[in-house]
Order: structure tokens, then sequence, then C-alpha cells
């Protein structure tokens, strides 16, 4: 009920008043079943437009800590991000990371719309960074389309540290289904669950125009904090825990 009211009562007519958006490729969403919208990520207000544009509901797995802030302000933040669709996830690793991925799966073997950013956190720089494969192998236990979608423009309403949105006229593409039933029987294969997520990451690449980078959107926020401060970052291998990981649908 309160994801409705937000949506076509509250939040929706005032967002696309003042935020025009030009919208492509819906007819790519099923119109029932489950399937994954995977976007890339360039701001928080990514996760208000692009629902905003989709004929049903949206689910996004977000990050815990949205649900449990004490006091007033987290009651009404835990209330907010319940009504707008989100679910909240654990990002402490080993058996929480594997609860997270259980909900998802579960929520798409529902039949419901899943949102998730493969870069698993919003890109610092304007370009496209490489995918967790936690998308791969969701799609692949829940066995279900995944949509890649282009946001277009958010960066600049709502750009890192900003308070308030600017006026901006936004796009947002919705690319055709990649259908992954070929790999069928494979998840957990981490080869197989790597070249599905690169393949996700090409098709964004080619839908949003945007360069890509082949290093995690954490890790690039790493090395330009390092560098600001002048220090030499130093350079670990990435941990199969953090490549595994859901992606989560808003950036600290």
């Amino acid at each position: 009920m309160l994801y409705r009211l937000l949506k076509w009562v509250l939040l929706g007519p005032a967002l696309r008043l003042l935020w025009p958006t030009k919208v492509t490729g819906t007819e790519h969403i099923p119109a029932t079943g489950g399937a994954i919208l995977a976007s890339n990520h360039l701001a928080v207000a990514d996760s208000f437009f692009m629902p905003l544009r989709v004929p049903r509901r949206v689910t996004f797995p977000a990050k815990s800590e949205y649900f449990t802030e004490k006091g007033v302000k987290g009651r009404l933040k835990k209330w907010f991000f319940t009504g707008v669709g989100q679910i909240p996830i654990d990002r402490s690793g080993g058996t929480a990371a594997q609860a997270a991925l259980d909900t998802a799966i579960r929520l798409l073997r529902e039949g419901h719309l899943l949102g998730i950013y493969p870069e698993g956190t919003r890109s610092p720089d304007g370009r496209l960074h490489k995918g967790k494969t936690g998308v791969a192998r969701i799609a692949l236990e829940a066995k279900v389309p995944v949509i890649p979608v282009a946001m277009i423009g958010t960066d600049e309403v709502n750009p890192i540290g900003s308070k308030m949105w600017r006026p901006r006229r936004l796009e947002i593409r919705f690319g055709k289904p990649l259908d992954f039933s070929r790999y069928e029987g494979l998840q957990g294969d981490r080869f197989v669950e790597r070249s599905i997520t690169d393949e996700i990451m090409y098709a964004l690449m080619e839908l949003s125009g945007q360069e890509y980078v082949d290093i995690y959107a954490a890790r690039a926020k790493e090395l330009m904090a390092a560098e600001a401060a002048g220090v030499r970052p130093a350079v670990p291998a990435q941990s199969a825990r953090e490549i595994d990981r859901v992606p989560e649908s808003k950036a600290s």
C-alpha cells in the first residue's frame, strides 16, 4: 500500500514533473514472473527514478544498516525503505551473505522483479566498473532473465556528497533480456559466473555508453581517496567473499 501511495500520489508525481525522463525499452520487462533488473549505478537517485518508470513493483536488496538505526530517525528510515520495496541484507560475509542470496532467489521464484546494481556501489567517477558475480549466481539459481538497465544523467541530478537534487533531463534505457539458461546447473562454477557477469556488464556498457574499467567500484573509491590524501595505496587481491556478495542497492 505504501509503495503504491509513494509512487502514484506522494512522491512519483513530483519526480515526474521536476525531472522529465525519456524512457525506452519498457516492452522488455515481462508482465509477470521473476526477472532481474541489472542497472548501472551513478547516484542514490537511481533507486527512485528507475522504479518510477517500471509498471510493476521493483524490490531492491539494501544494506541492513538502513533498517537498524535507532531513534525516531531510524524508525522513519525503516518505514520508508520498507515502503518503497527495499529488503535488508547483511553484508558481513559468510552465512549472512548466503542468506542474502537465498532471499533474492526466493523473491524471484515467487515472481518478483528484483533490482540489482552489479557494481555493488555507486560509481565514484562516472565510469562503469567490474561487476560482482552475485547477480550471476542469483540468475542461475532462480532461472530468470536479466534485463540490463542504463541510468543516464542521475549523477548530475544527485552528485556524490550533494544534499539537494538538481534539475536535469534524465534518460532510462531498458535493454533486451539476457537468457542464461544455457548455463543451467552450473551455478557455483566461478568461471561460469564470471562469464555471465561480464556479459551483463558488456550489455550495460553498450546500453549506457559509459567507459568500462576492469576494477571494482569500491576499489576505485579507495584508490581515489588515497590519491587525494597523497598516500600510495596497497594492492591486495580481491577476495572471493568480496566478489560474490549480493550487490546492494544503495551506496554508503
